[in-house]
């Protein structure tokens, strides 16, 4: 039994059909999830109730 190959599949070079209406759906719906992510970070801006810490850690001791 051998792996199928890109050549051998039928629409490898173009997009056609049920296939291109998935992509096409899947990128629009990605860049409209974006979108609203982008708004709200514009809309609520950075926080401002954060706890500030003053100190660093020097080393990290490993057991």
């Amino acid at each position: 039994m051998s792996e199928p190959t890109l050549s051998a599949i039928e629409d490898y070079n173009t997009l056609s059909g049920e296939k291109r209406k998935v992509v096409f759906a899947v990128i629009l719906s990605g860049l409209i999830i974006g979108g609203i992510y982008t708004a709200a970070k514009f809309y609520y801006g950075d926080v401002d109730d954060e706890i500030a810490t003053e100190k660093t850690i020097a080393n990290i001791p490993i057991r």
